[in-house]
């Protein structure tokens, strides 16, 4: 998700910019970027450099704790949100979808995430750090998805409890589970 938004760069320059891309997820092909919000550009930077860190960090901690090797895969739910993102055109209705679909991801997470934290066995300190770090994180970028959505949308308390489907229907119509609309 985070790569249809940025865009991905396959060569990387020590210049800094806005609308420089993330590295591409193995297997997966080079991305243009679709976000046209510079805002949208910069977090999903920002996620796919830090979800990448904490894969790897989870995975280390399954490694060493208990020999397991894993590599995640993208589950179904995850692939539609993709497939949504992946047909949204450029821009302005990317950039709605986007928002509204990746708040509704990390939204997902907070489950398993509140799990590490509370159910975890006591003697992984480093686990439950990090999953507590993920969860204030992600809460933080829901709710600066839902100021975006306010702010250049006009979507007021979007609420990223239902489905991956955008709130905006075809007839720019409102739906779902915010003060805004139905």
């Amino acid at each position: 998700m985070t790569e249809l938004a940025a865009g991905t760069d396959t060569r990387r320059s020590t210049e800094l910019s806005a609308y420089e891309g993330t590295s591409p997820t193995p297997s997966y092909p080079a991305t243009n970027a679709k976000a046209s919000m510079v805002e949208i550009r910069s977090s999903a930077r920002m996620e796919n450099r830090g979800q990448r860190e904490q894969i790897i960090q989870l995975q280390k901690f399954l490694r060493v704790w208990y020999g397991v090797n894993y590599q995640p895969k993208v589950r179904s739910e995850q692939q539609a949100a993709i497939a949504i993102l992946e047909h949204a055109q450029p821009g302005r209705a990317f950039d709605h979808a986007y928002l509204e679909i990746f708040a509704r991801h990390h939204y997902e997470l907070f489950e398993p995430l509140n799990a590490c934290m509370t159910g975890v066995d006591r003697r992984h300190d480093a686990l439950i750090r990090l999953c507590s770090e993920m969860w204030h994180a992600q809460t933080s970028a829901v709710d600066e998805m839902r100021e975006l959505l306010e702010q250049d949308f006009g979507v007021v308390d979007y609420q990223p409890f239902s489905d991956a489907r955008p709130l905006q229907t075809e007839h720019a119509s409102p739906r779902g589970q915010h003060s805004g609309g139905d």
